[in-house]
């Protein structure tokens, strides 16, 4: 049926109901570009009007010309607009359930809106589940917007995009995917061969950081090296900040802490004048957990920059940074001795993190296993790090899992159970493709089968 036919919400009802209401007939709405039959057939729906056609009609009967073709006045979409505009206000505020809901009651009436507005409000959605720590229904959102034939690549809402997918791969866990993307997101921009932005900056920093999580800490030194002096030659304050950050971390992930100390500073200092709450929270407690690792540490600095991370993440971070912020403090007070304060802050960061099966979560549950143990409670710290081998035993064997695994061992080991922590540190290789020599049976069954 065409849209137009005379049926609740057609134009030709609606402006013959206006028509009637204003008690005029169709020689008042006829002119020298309209004949009175034209508007008969209008009315009667086998007709569409063009632009012009409803701006004069629209102006006779008095209503919007949004009104005659959708039913809903400029109010209408007015509101809508607003919803959005809300929902991108509650976003920066911290305040992520209220934005996925105005962002989703938006959507509802999505055909009553431009496809720019479409396209922020199905973005902020995005951000929202992100930050609401559900990753999937993310993922899924970026990715239908990333994948739009009408998204222009290049351009700064793509390259926005790019950002967000591979952050939310690899806050997820899926380090292959994280690097994928970023990297066929780079190959496209050098192909386009467009002037570097603070967008492009800010993709390649993303994907330092996704190297670093998948464990090539090579390839994220060298694309670190080669991005500072690109953003020290063409970006902000906030790119160079952004790369200086990252490149601490792939220096902490080489255990170079005094080099990462260095370069955190230089991308708390880039980062000072902006403000982006979230990033300063972040950048605050990757300094003071760089602190902690320091000999000797100075524990009062690092919980003045901890707590000052929390307050600003409880404001405008993710419930992964939440968490996150959560075992930083658990670190700092197990090195205080506050260990009922350290098991509370593990629990707190579990509870965040949900319970799905994510390396976050199985750090998380290592911290609390710690404290157990340290606070005398031997029979809960036991519990606990079964279960984190459990949660190991879901996840994909790579360079966060070695890590784990490693930490484990080392609990077990620290706490007289050595067997248990022979059989994590054998994980712990096993992780990173070091397999252990096949037994004897096993050499003798394969010398048979090769003869």
């Amino acid at each position: 049926m065409d849209q137009t036919q005379s049926v609740p919400g057609g134009i030709g009802q609606r402006l013959r109901e206006l028509r009637l209401k204003r008690g005029l007939n169709q020689q008042d709405l006829a002119s020298e570009d309209i004949s009175v039959s034209y508007v008969s057939l209008i009315e009667t729906g086998k007709r569409a009007p063009s632009e012009a056609v409803l701006k004069s009609l629209a102006e006779r009967v008095g209503c919007s010309v949004e009104y005659l073709r959708t039913g809903h006045d400029d109010a209408t979409i007015k509101e809508l607009e607003l919803k959005v505009a809300f929902g991108d206000m509650a976003l920066r505020n911290g305040s992520n359930g209220e934005a996925l809901q105005s962002f989703s009651e938006a959507l509802a009436s999505a055909p009553l809106l431009s496809d720019a507005m479409v396209h922020r409000a199905r973005l902020g959605q995005a951000l929202a589940f992100e930050k609401l720590g559900r990753l999937e229904a993310a993922i899924q959102l970026l990715t239908t917007l990333f994948e739009d034939p009408a998204m222009v690549a290049g351009s700064a809402q793509w390259a926005q995009l790019a950002v967000a997918l591979c952050r939310c791969y690899r806050e997820s866990g899926d380090h292959v995917m994280s690097v994928e993307v970023g990297e066929r997101a780079m190959r496209k921009l050098d192909a386009l061969g467009l002037d570097v932005t603070d967008d492009h900056i800010q993709l390649g920093a993303t994907l330092i950081g996704c190297y670093r999580e998948r464990g090539d800490l090579g390839q994220a030194n060298l694309v670190a090296a080669r991005l500072l002096v690109v953003a020290e030659q063409t970006g902000s304050r906030v790119a160079r900040g952004s790369v200086y950050w990252n490149a601490a971390l792939v220096a902490k992930s080489r255990g170079r802490v005094d080099e990462a100390l260095g370069l955190t500073e230089r991308a708390l200092m880039m980062m000072a004048e902006t403000d982006n709450v979230r990033h300063m929270a972040l950048l605050k407690g990757v300094y003071g957990r760089l602190i902690l690792e320091t000999d000797p540490p100075d524990l009062e600095r690092a919980r003045t920059l901890l707590d000052e991370s929390q307050l600003g993440l409880l404001e405008a971070g993710t419930a992964t940074e939440q968490a996150w912020s959560e075992t930083s403090l658990a670190q700092l007070d197990i090195q205080l001795g506050r260990f009922d304060e350290a098991a509370a802050h593990a629990n707190r960061a579990l509870g965040l993190l949900r319970a799905e099966p994510r390396f976050d979560a199985a750090k998380a549950r290592v911290l609390l296993a710690e404290a157990q143990f340290f606070g005398g409670d031997q029979d809960s710290g036991v519990a606990t790090l079964h279960a984190v081998e459990r949660q190991l035993g879901q996840l994909a064997a790579n360079r966060g899992a070695a890590e784990v695994w490693r930490q484990v061992g080392d609990l077990w080991q620290r706490f007289g159970r050595p067997d248990e922590a022979m059989s994590a540190y054998q994980r712990a290789l096993t992780s990173v493709g070091l397999r252990a020599l096949p037994s004897a049976a096993e050499a003798s069954s394969s010398r048979q089968v090769s003869q």
